[in-house]
């Protein structure tokens, strides 16, 4: 008998949270085999399990938190099973003890096959699932084009898409109150609801509260004039085939840093445990705004990337973002981080450091105003940064030196491609 333990899915991980059992009691699995997908303090993702033979028990019900190291299951080498325990409180009644499952949303269960057995599960990413139970989808009707057939946030939509033209019903079907939101409650703010964080949400506030309160931050800005990268990303738009990924500003920023951290080594290391750790690798994070959340995916390597390499790591890595189906080592390794809110509009801002990394560099809108060349007042495209550093390891000169280092990169653009 082989004991399925909760497994360590990222470095920081500490517990998990079972989300939604891929297979059942009573089922065969292979080695590799997706058995149960758990809520991570970075991302939600499918253990594949390390042993072969038959789910005789489940001991983790579904919506259950558990440090690393818990058992969850236990695979045997015999067909028969206990069946007592089951895999999760049944539909519409509330867990043992009344306790609301420590996650906001659950995903939707899916029904036995007619004859009482086991059904087989449809994979499918949390978001996907949720989208799926709001619009009253069927995920066994979607054809997964997802890792493995699974269905994705985009696969759901696509059907239902196709189920309006069908003449489906137009509205989604009412969800059930999420069993994480409290009692509504009647102030003289109106009317109170509570609602608990998910996991990664925790991590977030938890991580920023940490590096605000430890690392000692102070701010850098300068003001970058685009005209040149404006000018050359016009002239890669003209001669891009169709389909061709042309790099965003945001993918320069990413390279002239890149570019940067392996020039000042203290803006790619780190201040831990009294000690500065120094990286050989320049693995720049992505600020990306993920429902309810916000999500810094790696692009790893920048420095040896080029431009259109770059362009296209940081789509797919957002688009899996969005979809749910980003895993923790692409959220992993980062050892400087970009934040970008330029395209809302936001002119400057100054961001948190992602600890324990020395620095984040917040960016903020291309605008086009009035600037002084030569003695003229002429049009430029100018964009300012704001680079936090941690002071314990980057100092004000070297932070400075970063700086004006990344904005000479910008102002003459074919620095990047070299």
């Amino acid at each position: 008998m082989a004991e399925i333990v909760m497994p360590r899915l990222s470095d920081s991980m500490e517990e998990g949270t079972i989300l939604t059992w891929l297979k059942q009691v009573g089922d065969e699995i292979a080695v590799g085999d997706e058995i149960v997908e758990i809520e991570t303090d970075k991302a939600n993702m499918a253990y594949e399990s390390d042993v072969a033979g038959t789910l005789t028990e489940i001991l983790a019900e579904e919506g259950a938190t558990l440090p690393i190291g818990s058992p969850i299951a236990l695979i045997g080498d015999s067909p028969d099973v206990r069946t007592t325990p089951t895999a999760g409180p049944v539909e519409g009644e509330a867990p043992a003890g009344g306790a609301a499952a420590p996650f906001s949303e659950p995903p939707p269960r899916h029904p036995q096959a007619n004859g009482g057995g086991a059904a087989e599960r449809v994979k499918a990413s949390p978001v996907a699932r949720r989208l799926a139970e709001e619009k009253g989808i069927d995920l066994a009707t979607i054809e997964g084009s997802g890792p493995g057939g699974r269905v994705v946030k985009k696969d759901v939509k696509k059907a239902a898409s196709g189920a309006g033209e069908a003449g489906a019903p137009a509205g989604p079907a009412p969800a059930a109150p999420s069993p994480a939101a409290g009692p509504a409650a009647e102030t003289a703010k109106g009317e109170v609801r509570v609602e608990e964080p998910n996991k990664l949400q925790q991590t977030v506030a938890r991580r920023m509260a940490e590096s605000k309160a430890t690392a000692p931050h102070f701010y850098l800005t300068a003001e970058v004039d685009m005209s040149a990268a404006v000018e050359a990303r016009g002239r890669l738009k003209g001669v891009a085939a169709e389909g061709d990924t042309v790099p965003s500003f945001n993918d320069m920023i990413v390279k002239a840093c890149a570019i940067a951290l392996r020039e000042f080594p203290k803006a790619n290391g780190a201040y831990r445990d009294g000690r500065f750790e120094l990286y050989s690798r320049v693995n720049v994070g992505v600020a990306v705004a993920a429902p309810g959340a916000l999500v810094v995916p790696t692009v790893f390597d920048a420095d040896k990337k080029g431009l259109r390499e770059i362009a296209t790591d940081a789509r797919a890595l957002a688009a899996k973002v969005r979809d749910g189906s980003i895993t923790p080592p692409e959220l992993s390794g980062g050892t400087f981080t970009v934040s970008n809110l330029g395209m809302f509009g936001i002119t400057e801002f100054s961001a948190v450091i992602n600890a324990p990394q020395a620095g984040i560099l917040a960016v903020g809108a291309i605008e086009q105003r009035p600037a002084v060349r030569a003695g003229e007042i002429v049009p430029a495209h100018l964009m300012k940064l704001t680079l936090a550093c941690d002071h314990r390891i980057l100092y004000g000169a070297e932070g400075a030196e970063f700086l004006a280092r990344v904005r000479a990169l910008l102002e003459e653009p074919v620095a990047l491609a070299l």
